[in-house]
């Protein structure tokens, strides 16, 4: 699987993996890669046919597919992986990731760790340097139970934040943020991807492909931004150790960050980009 998936901007639809009709409609759908639910989105009861369905259904060529296993720990997690190691995967989404110990080794079927709780947060720097593990995600509704906070912005600023400054150290692109309950309000889908793009997210947990489109632009920079990035490029370039833009002095990390800009806006993630 080529490494740019993972170092880019990445936008994921989940579909539930007993729902094998709707498998192509997702890759359809405009989202950067789609994720096979085994866990949350499939009752217990389901879970066997819901592994069947993705065996039989398995829409390969399609689009970038990872497949969400049941987390360690659960009686499906051994069988889930069986399933894994089967397919032609982009990646595997690992559910309530809390230490290195729950990472998997699927050879070259890259991991992205979805942290869930305080104690994966408490452990998440460990967990991004796992060399299984090419992104993180955050599961942001289970961690706001798992603490007893509310789910606002406010409540969940310092894990967001622990999974970008983790996802940096790590030298893998900024973390996924988790999904937006609510599908029907596209300015809520965008703004709250706007707001993880503020914070240093590079992608973001969709529930419903009507989601997709105001999540992506939610993460594009602003018209505002791509005009100030451009006048910062086109000083710089035009010579001088110091130039003034609107003001205030153009130095390296302008000019970076204005670099960084440019590449969200194509879809990229600039700075965040990960080498591992």
């Amino acid at each position: 699987m080529s490494s740019s998936l993972f170092d880019a901007r990445l936008v994921v639809l989940f579909v539930p993996g007993d729902r094998p009709e709707r498998f192509a409609k997702a890759l359809a759908a405009g989202a950067d890669a789609i994720i096979l639910d085994l866990e949350d989105a499939v009752a217990v009861a389901e879970k066997p046919h819901a592994r069947e369905a993705i065996a039989a259904g398995f829409p390969a060529g399609g689009g970038p597919i990872f497949l969400r296993v049941n987390p360690v720990g659960t009686p499906w997690h051994a069988e889930d992986l069986a399933l894994a190691r089967r397919l032609p995967l982009a990646g595997l989404v690992l559910p309530k990731a809390e230490s290195v110990a729950d990472i998997p080794d699927l050879g070259d079927v890259p991991v992205m760790a979805l942290v869930e709780s305080a104690r994966g947060i408490a452990n998440a720097r460990a967990i991004a340097a796992a060399p299984q593990v090419r992104r993180l995600a955050f599961g942001s509704i289970d961690f706001a139970a798992d603490i007893g906070s509310a789910y606002t912005n406010d409540a969940l600023l310092a894990a967001r934040s622990e999974l970008v400054l983790a996802s940096r150290l790590a030298g893998l692109a900024g973390p996924l943020d988790g999904v937006t309950a609510g599908f029907d309000d596209a300015a809520v889908c965008e703004r709250d991807a706007a707001y993880a793009a503020s914070l240093g997210c590079a992608g973001k947990l969709c529930i419903h492909p009507r989601q997709i489109a105001p999540v992506i632009k939610g993460f594009a920079p602003s018209e505002a931004e791509l005009a100030w990035a451009t006048r910062v490029l086109a000083a710089s370039s035009a010579g001088g150790a110091a130039v003034k833009v609107d003001g205030a002095m153009v130095d390296t990390p302008v000019r970076l960050r204005a670099e960084g800009i440019l590449a969200r806006a194509q879809g990229a993630t600039g700075l965040q980009g990960g080498s591992k």
